[in-house]
């Protein structure tokens, strides 16, 4: 069974820094992008930033691109997300999100609060 499960969220000071992990399980890790959605109260579900399988290109959406990092640890079939100069607009819950076999898996999303 495919799990990924998120973790790291929190409430933070405009400026702040966090870090998100996302763990997965029930499928082979190396071989498949994974990336980290956010979706703000009343907004849709956007992507943030992509990793590539096996060698680690990433992709960030212009919201985030220069204050987000994505990583990914094959040892630990983890994906990280530090998010640095965090802004009141990062608000919302993060979610990662495999695409296998045609189909879409998420987990059950971390809220990261900003206060301004």
């Amino acid at each position: 069974e495919v799990q990924l499960v998120e973790s790291g969220g929190g409430l933070v000071q405009a400026g702040g820094s966090l870090r998100l992990s996302c763990a997965a399980s029930g499928f082979t890790f190396d071989d498949y992008a994974i990336g980290w959605f956010r979706q703000a109260p009343g907004k849709e579900r956007e992507g943030a930033s992509c990793i590539s399988s096996r060698d680690g290109t990433t992709t960030y959406a212009d919201s985030v691109k220069g204050r987000f990092t994505i990583s990914r640890d094959n040892a630990l079939n983890t994906v990280y997300l530090q998010m640095n100069s965090l802004k009141p607009e990062d608000t919302g819950v993060y979610f990662c999100n495999a695409k296998i076999l045609r189909s879409d898996y998420w987990g059950h999303g971390t809220q990261v609060t900003v206060s301004s």
